[in-house]
Protein backbone atom coordinates (compact mmCIF):
# COMPACT_ATOMS: atom_id res chain seq x y z
CA UNK A 1 0.00 0.00 0.00
CA UNK A 2 1.19 3.36 -0.89
CA UNK A 3 1.37 5.91 1.90
CA UNK A 4 0.78 9.88 0.44
CA UNK A 5 1.28 12.48 2.78
CA UNK A 6 -0.03 16.14 3.11
CA UNK A 7 1.77 18.32 0.99
CA UNK A 8 3.93 21.55 2.31
CA UNK A 9 3.48 24.59 0.56
CA UNK A 10 6.83 26.79 0.24
CA UNK A 11 5.67 30.53 0.13
CA UNK A 12 7.77 33.40 -1.93
CA UNK A 13 5.48 36.49 -1.32
CA UNK A 14 4.82 39.14 -4.22
CA UNK A 15 6.96 41.76 -4.31
CA UNK A 16 4.44 43.74 -6.45
CA UNK A 17 1.24 43.06 -4.52
CA UNK A 18 -0.70 45.88 -5.19
CA UNK A 19 -1.26 48.82 -2.14
CA UNK A 20 -4.35 48.92 -0.36
CA UNK A 21 -6.09 52.35 -1.75
CA UNK A 22 -5.65 50.16 -5.36
CA UNK A 23 -7.14 46.89 -3.56
CA UNK A 24 -10.04 48.64 -2.16
CA UNK A 25 -10.98 50.28 -5.23
CA UNK A 26 -11.71 47.03 -7.12
CA UNK A 27 -13.32 45.28 -4.06
CA UNK A 28 -15.31 48.81 -4.24
CA UNK A 29 -16.83 47.19 -7.72
CA UNK A 30 -15.26 44.07 -8.42
CA UNK A 31 -17.74 42.63 -11.34
CA UNK A 32 -16.91 39.09 -12.06
CA UNK A 33 -13.60 37.73 -13.32
CA UNK A 34 -12.01 40.55 -14.11
CA UNK A 35 -9.18 41.54 -11.77
CA UNK A 36 -7.56 38.91 -9.83
CA UNK A 37 -5.55 38.83 -6.38
CA UNK A 38 -1.26 39.22 -6.22
CA UNK A 39 -0.48 35.45 -5.52
CA UNK A 40 -1.56 31.86 -7.22
CA UNK A 41 -0.74 28.19 -5.98
CA UNK A 42 0.97 25.56 -7.94
CA UNK A 43 1.68 21.95 -7.44
CA UNK A 44 3.62 19.76 -9.57
CA UNK A 45 3.01 16.01 -10.88
CA UNK A 46 4.50 13.49 -12.85
CA UNK A 47 4.40 10.02 -13.17
CA UNK A 48 7.39 9.29 -11.19
CA UNK A 49 7.13 11.40 -8.41
CA UNK A 50 3.97 12.11 -8.14
CA UNK A 51 2.30 15.62 -6.76
CA UNK A 52 5.07 17.37 -5.15
CA UNK A 53 6.62 21.39 -5.37
CA UNK A 54 3.34 22.59 -3.68
CA UNK A 55 4.12 26.34 -3.71
CA UNK A 56 2.38 29.94 -3.39
CA UNK A 57 3.73 32.63 -5.96
CA UNK A 58 3.24 35.88 -7.07
CA UNK A 59 -0.06 35.71 -9.98
CA UNK A 60 1.76 36.07 -13.33
CA UNK A 61 2.00 33.88 -16.76
CA UNK A 62 2.57 30.59 -17.05
CA UNK A 63 5.46 29.23 -18.99
CA UNK A 64 4.18 26.37 -21.77
CA UNK A 65 5.96 24.93 -24.59
CA UNK A 66 4.44 25.15 -27.81
CA UNK A 67 4.17 21.44 -27.69
CA UNK A 68 2.68 21.22 -24.04
CA UNK A 69 -0.43 18.38 -24.33
CA UNK A 70 -3.19 20.86 -22.80
CA UNK A 71 -3.35 23.10 -26.02
CA UNK A 72 -3.22 20.06 -28.78
CA UNK A 73 -5.04 17.58 -26.94
CA UNK A 74 -7.66 19.64 -24.12
CA UNK A 75 -6.42 17.28 -21.37
CA UNK A 76 -7.68 20.03 -18.33
CA UNK A 77 -10.28 20.31 -15.70
CA UNK A 78 -11.32 22.99 -13.19
CA UNK A 79 -13.42 23.72 -10.45
CA UNK A 80 -14.91 27.12 -8.70
CA UNK A 81 -16.19 27.94 -5.16
CA UNK A 82 -16.43 31.28 -3.15
CA UNK A 83 -14.53 32.61 -0.35
CA UNK A 84 -17.18 34.52 2.19
CA UNK A 85 -16.00 37.25 4.75
CA UNK A 86 -18.36 36.63 7.67
CA UNK A 87 -19.78 40.01 10.02
CA UNK A 88 -17.25 38.94 12.57
CA UNK A 89 -14.61 39.48 9.64
CA UNK A 90 -13.70 35.84 9.36
CA UNK A 91 -13.20 34.08 5.92
CA UNK A 92 -15.21 30.89 5.00
CA UNK A 93 -16.05 28.29 2.18
CA UNK A 94 -18.55 26.43 1.59
CA UNK A 95 -18.61 22.56 0.57
CA UNK A 96 -14.94 22.66 -0.65
CA UNK A 97 -14.83 18.65 -0.15
CA UNK A 98 -17.09 18.13 -2.95
CA UNK A 99 -15.63 20.46 -4.89
CA UNK A 100 -12.69 18.37 -4.84
CA UNK A 101 -14.34 15.30 -5.03
CA UNK A 102 -15.59 16.82 -8.53
CA UNK A 103 -12.29 17.37 -9.49
CA UNK A 104 -11.10 13.85 -8.55
CA UNK A 105 -14.40 12.38 -10.95
CA UNK A 106 -13.23 14.84 -13.70
CA UNK A 107 -9.48 14.13 -13.06
CA UNK A 108 -10.39 10.22 -13.76
CA UNK A 109 -12.61 11.29 -16.71
CA UNK A 110 -10.17 13.22 -18.41
CA UNK A 111 -6.73 10.61 -17.32
CA UNK A 112 -5.43 13.32 -15.17
CA UNK A 113 -4.15 12.51 -11.48
CA UNK A 114 -6.05 12.88 -8.76
CA UNK A 115 -5.35 15.35 -6.17
CA UNK A 116 -6.28 15.03 -2.91
CA UNK A 117 -9.31 16.36 -1.01
CA UNK A 118 -6.94 17.17 1.74
CA UNK A 119 -4.34 18.96 -0.34
CA UNK A 120 -6.91 20.40 -2.55
CA UNK A 121 -8.62 22.00 0.72
CA UNK A 122 -5.10 23.38 1.70
CA UNK A 123 -4.17 25.26 -1.72
CA UNK A 124 -7.73 27.15 -1.22
CA UNK A 125 -6.42 27.81 2.56
CA UNK A 126 -2.87 28.98 1.52
CA UNK A 127 -4.90 31.75 -0.79
CA UNK A 128 -6.57 33.00 1.34
CA UNK A 129 -3.29 32.96 3.98
CA UNK A 130 -2.04 34.99 1.60
CA UNK A 131 -4.69 36.90 -0.24
CA UNK A 132 -7.44 37.37 2.46
CA UNK A 133 -7.30 40.75 1.80
CA UNK A 134 -9.17 40.62 -1.54
CA UNK A 135 -11.86 38.86 0.21
CA UNK A 136 -15.02 42.04 -0.21
CA UNK A 137 -17.50 42.61 2.41
CA UNK A 138 -19.97 44.26 0.69
CA UNK A 139 -22.80 42.28 0.06
CA UNK A 140 -23.45 39.47 -2.34
CA UNK A 141 -19.68 39.84 -3.17
CA UNK A 142 -16.79 37.10 -2.38
CA UNK A 143 -13.74 36.22 -3.29
CA UNK A 144 -13.86 33.25 -6.33
CA UNK A 145 -11.74 30.29 -6.36
CA UNK A 146 -10.83 28.81 -9.10
CA UNK A 147 -8.65 26.16 -9.05
CA UNK A 148 -7.56 23.87 -12.42
CA UNK A 149 -5.35 21.44 -13.69
CA UNK A 150 -3.55 21.18 -16.87
CA UNK A 151 -1.66 18.73 -18.80
CA UNK A 152 1.88 20.31 -19.33
CA UNK A 153 4.33 17.45 -21.00
CA UNK A 154 5.69 18.49 -24.21
CA UNK A 155 4.93 15.88 -26.71
CA UNK A 156 2.81 15.47 -29.86
CA UNK A 157 0.61 12.23 -29.02
CA UNK A 158 -2.53 10.80 -27.92
CA UNK A 159 -2.31 9.92 -24.64
CA UNK A 160 -2.80 10.41 -21.46
CA UNK A 161 0.34 13.13 -20.15
CA UNK A 162 3.23 12.15 -17.92
CA UNK A 163 3.33 16.16 -16.30
CA UNK A 164 0.51 18.10 -14.91
CA UNK A 165 0.33 20.80 -12.77
CA UNK A 166 -2.39 22.00 -10.14
CA UNK A 167 -3.24 25.31 -9.82
CA UNK A 168 -5.40 27.98 -8.02
CA UNK A 169 -6.09 31.50 -8.84
CA UNK A 170 -8.43 34.08 -6.90
CA UNK A 171 -11.06 36.68 -8.35
CA UNK A 172 -12.82 39.46 -6.50
CA UNK A 173 -16.44 38.83 -7.18
CA UNK A 174 -19.67 40.85 -7.75
CA UNK A 175 -23.05 39.92 -9.19
CA UNK A 176 -22.59 37.36 -11.93
CA UNK A 177 -25.91 39.11 -13.86
CA UNK A 178 -25.76 42.67 -14.69
CA UNK A 179 -28.96 43.52 -13.42
CA UNK A 180 -28.53 41.49 -10.22
CA UNK A 181 -31.06 38.93 -8.69
CA UNK A 182 -33.71 39.17 -11.59
CA UNK A 183 -35.72 36.70 -13.68
CA UNK A 184 -33.83 35.98 -16.60
CA UNK A 185 -34.85 34.91 -20.09
CA UNK A 186 -33.00 32.14 -21.68
CA UNK A 187 -32.73 31.01 -24.98
CA UNK A 188 -33.25 26.95 -26.33
CA UNK A 189 -30.42 25.61 -28.11
CA UNK A 190 -31.98 23.58 -31.03
CA UNK A 191 -28.96 23.20 -33.48
CA UNK A 192 -26.51 22.23 -30.34
CA UNK A 193 -26.27 19.82 -27.50
CA UNK A 194 -23.51 20.59 -24.28
CA UNK A 195 -23.14 16.79 -24.17
CA UNK A 196 -23.55 13.34 -25.26
CA UNK A 197 -24.04 9.80 -24.10
CA UNK A 198 -20.87 9.01 -22.78
CA UNK A 199 -19.30 12.00 -22.95
CA UNK A 200 -17.38 14.23 -20.59
CA UNK A 201 -20.96 16.12 -19.85
CA UNK A 202 -20.21 15.54 -15.98
CA UNK A 203 -16.74 16.43 -15.99
CA UNK A 204 -15.93 20.14 -15.24
CA UNK A 205 -13.28 20.68 -18.56
CA UNK A 206 -12.92 23.23 -20.45
CA UNK A 207 -14.21 21.58 -23.75
CA UNK A 208 -17.67 21.77 -22.46
CA UNK A 209 -18.04 25.33 -21.94
CA UNK A 210 -15.98 25.71 -25.22
CA UNK A 211 -19.30 23.71 -27.29
CA UNK A 212 -21.48 25.52 -25.22
CA UNK A 213 -20.18 29.57 -26.52
CA UNK A 214 -21.60 29.82 -29.81
CA UNK A 215 -25.23 28.65 -28.69
CA UNK A 216 -24.26 31.26 -25.44
CA UNK A 217 -23.73 33.99 -28.39
CA UNK A 218 -26.70 33.05 -29.92
CA UNK A 219 -28.62 33.32 -26.91
CA UNK A 220 -27.62 36.88 -26.58
CA UNK A 221 -28.25 37.72 -30.03
CA UNK A 222 -32.13 37.12 -29.04
CA UNK A 223 -31.64 38.69 -26.20
CA UNK A 224 -31.24 36.30 -23.06
CA UNK A 225 -28.81 35.71 -20.59
CA UNK A 226 -28.24 32.25 -21.20
CA UNK A 227 -28.30 29.41 -23.07
CA UNK A 228 -30.41 25.84 -22.33
CA UNK A 229 -29.71 22.36 -23.42
CA UNK A 230 -31.75 19.33 -24.81
CA UNK A 231 -30.25 16.11 -23.90
CA UNK A 232 -27.84 15.03 -26.77
CA UNK A 233 -29.71 11.47 -27.33
CA UNK A 234 -33.48 12.04 -28.04
CA UNK A 235 -33.35 16.16 -28.17
CA UNK A 236 -36.56 15.99 -25.72
CA UNK A 237 -35.18 16.21 -22.34
CA UNK A 238 -34.09 19.47 -20.54
CA UNK A 239 -30.20 19.50 -19.67
CA UNK A 240 -29.03 22.32 -17.98
CA UNK A 241 -27.79 25.77 -19.15
CA UNK A 242 -24.70 26.41 -20.27
CA UNK A 243 -22.91 26.73 -16.66
CA UNK A 244 -26.30 26.16 -13.67
CA UNK A 245 -28.60 23.41 -13.64
CA UNK A 246 -31.84 23.91 -13.72
CA UNK A 247 -35.07 23.29 -10.77
CA UNK A 248 -38.65 23.60 -11.30
CA UNK A 249 -41.16 24.24 -8.58
CA UNK A 250 -44.93 22.84 -8.76
CA UNK A 251 -46.81 24.19 -6.30
CA UNK A 252 -45.79 25.07 -2.90
CA UNK A 253 -44.42 21.33 -1.79
CA UNK A 254 -42.23 20.06 -4.75
CA UNK A 255 -39.57 20.82 -6.76
CA UNK A 256 -37.78 18.79 -9.67
CA UNK A 257 -34.69 18.34 -11.06
CA UNK A 258 -32.59 16.65 -14.50
CA UNK A 259 -31.56 13.67 -13.03
CA UNK A 260 -27.76 13.37 -13.35
CA UNK A 261 -27.50 11.23 -16.46
CA UNK A 262 -23.61 11.56 -17.44
CA UNK A 263 -23.92 14.42 -19.33
CA UNK A 264 -25.09 16.97 -16.95
CA UNK A 265 -22.86 18.39 -14.41
CA UNK A 266 -23.44 17.39 -10.39
CA UNK A 267 -23.37 20.95 -8.86
CA UNK A 268 -22.55 21.70 -5.44
CA UNK A 269 -25.11 24.55 -5.36
CA UNK A 270 -28.12 21.67 -6.74
CA UNK A 271 -27.24 19.34 -4.21
CA UNK A 272 -27.27 22.21 -1.62
CA UNK A 273 -30.62 23.26 -2.69
CA UNK A 274 -32.17 19.89 -2.66
CA UNK A 275 -31.17 19.41 0.82
CA UNK A 276 -32.65 22.42 2.18
CA UNK A 277 -35.47 21.90 0.34
CA UNK A 278 -35.71 18.33 2.06
CA UNK A 279 -35.12 20.39 4.87
CA UNK A 280 -38.28 22.04 4.77
CA UNK A 281 -40.49 18.79 4.24
CA UNK A 282 -40.75 19.34 0.33
CA UNK A 283 -40.80 16.85 -1.62
CA UNK A 284 -37.78 16.57 -4.10
CA UNK A 285 -37.21 14.75 -7.59
CA UNK A 286 -34.51 13.77 -9.79
CA UNK A 287 -36.01 12.74 -12.73
CA UNK A 288 -36.17 13.16 -16.67
CA UNK A 289 -38.39 17.02 -17.60
CA UNK A 290 -39.21 17.04 -21.10
CA UNK A 291 -39.64 20.22 -22.80
CA UNK A 292 -43.47 19.84 -23.30
CA UNK A 293 -43.71 18.89 -19.32
CA UNK A 294 -41.93 22.32 -18.71
CA UNK A 295 -44.25 24.11 -21.94
CA UNK A 296 -47.48 22.86 -20.46
CA UNK A 297 -46.36 22.84 -16.75
CA UNK A 298 -46.33 26.22 -16.91
CA UNK A 299 -49.38 26.88 -19.23
CA UNK A 300 -51.60 24.65 -16.81
CA UNK A 301 -50.06 26.32 -13.94
CA UNK A 302 -48.55 22.86 -12.60
CA UNK A 303 -44.80 24.87 -12.72
CA UNK A 304 -45.17 27.67 -11.20
CA UNK A 305 -41.69 28.35 -10.86
CA UNK A 306 -38.39 27.96 -12.58
CA UNK A 307 -35.17 28.89 -11.34
CA UNK A 308 -30.84 28.32 -11.96
CA UNK A 309 -28.91 27.38 -10.25
CA UNK A 310 -24.60 27.41 -9.94
CA UNK A 311 -21.90 28.72 -7.33
CA UNK A 312 -21.11 31.94 -9.51
CA UNK A 313 -24.95 32.89 -9.78
CA UNK A 314 -26.19 30.91 -6.81
CA UNK A 315 -29.46 31.03 -7.47
CA UNK A 316 -30.92 32.53 -10.31
CA UNK A 317 -35.32 32.68 -11.21
CA UNK A 318 -36.09 32.25 -14.68
CA UNK A 319 -38.57 34.09 -15.80
CA UNK A 320 -39.06 33.30 -20.00
CA UNK A 321 -37.52 30.09 -22.15
CA UNK A 322 -36.95 31.23 -25.72
CA UNK A 323 -37.23 29.33 -28.68
CA UNK A 324 -37.22 30.24 -32.45
CA UNK A 325 -40.67 29.43 -32.86
CA UNK A 326 -42.44 29.57 -29.06
CA UNK A 327 -41.62 31.04 -25.51
CA UNK A 328 -42.72 29.63 -22.31
CA UNK A 329 -43.35 32.11 -19.68
CA UNK A 330 -43.81 36.00 -19.73
CA UNK A 331 -40.80 38.05 -19.87
CA UNK A 332 -41.82 40.25 -16.91
CA UNK A 333 -42.41 37.46 -14.83
CA UNK A 334 -41.38 38.34 -10.89
CA UNK A 335 -39.17 35.93 -9.03
CA UNK A 336 -40.85 33.19 -6.94
CA UNK A 337 -41.47 33.06 -3.52
CA UNK A 338 -39.95 29.71 -3.05
CA UNK A 339 -36.94 30.40 -5.68
CA UNK A 340 -36.28 33.35 -3.43
CA UNK A 341 -36.33 31.89 -0.07
CA UNK A 342 -33.81 28.94 -0.96
CA UNK A 343 -31.61 31.86 -2.34
CA UNK A 344 -31.84 33.49 0.72
CA UNK A 345 -31.48 30.73 2.85
CA UNK A 346 -28.28 28.95 1.14
CA UNK A 347 -26.12 32.57 1.42
CA UNK A 348 -27.53 33.37 4.67
CA UNK A 349 -25.51 29.87 5.69
CA UNK A 350 -22.34 30.74 3.45
CA UNK A 351 -22.21 34.51 4.67
CA UNK A 352 -22.72 32.86 8.35
CA UNK A 353 -26.29 35.05 9.39
CA UNK A 354 -27.57 31.58 10.33
CA UNK A 355 -26.59 28.39 12.11
CA UNK A 356 -24.53 25.98 9.55
CA UNK A 357 -27.07 22.86 10.39
CA UNK A 358 -25.26 20.13 7.88
CA UNK A 359 -21.78 21.39 8.89
CA UNK A 360 -20.88 22.92 5.37
CA UNK A 361 -18.47 25.51 6.15
CA UNK A 362 -14.98 25.59 6.32
CA UNK A 363 -12.83 28.39 8.07
CA UNK A 364 -9.68 29.44 5.77
CA UNK A 365 -8.31 32.30 7.72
Amino acid sequence: MTVTFPLTFALTPSTQARAKADRDEILADPSFGKHFTDHMVTIDWSIEAGWHDARVTPYGPLMLDPASSVLHYGQEIFEGLKAYRHADNSIWTFRPEKNAERLQRSARRLALPELSVEDFIESVRQMIVIDGDWVPSAPETSLYLRPFMIANESFLGVRAAHKVSFYVIASPAGAYFADGVAPVKIWLSTDYSRAGRGGTGAAKCGGNYAASLLPQMEAYENGCAQVLFLDGETGTNVDELGGMNVFFVHGTDTIVTPRLTGSILEGVTRDSIMQLARDRGMTVEERAVTLAEWRDGVASGAITEVFACGTAAVVTPIGQLKAKDFTVGEADAPAGAITMSLRQELTDIQYGRVPDRHGWLTRLD
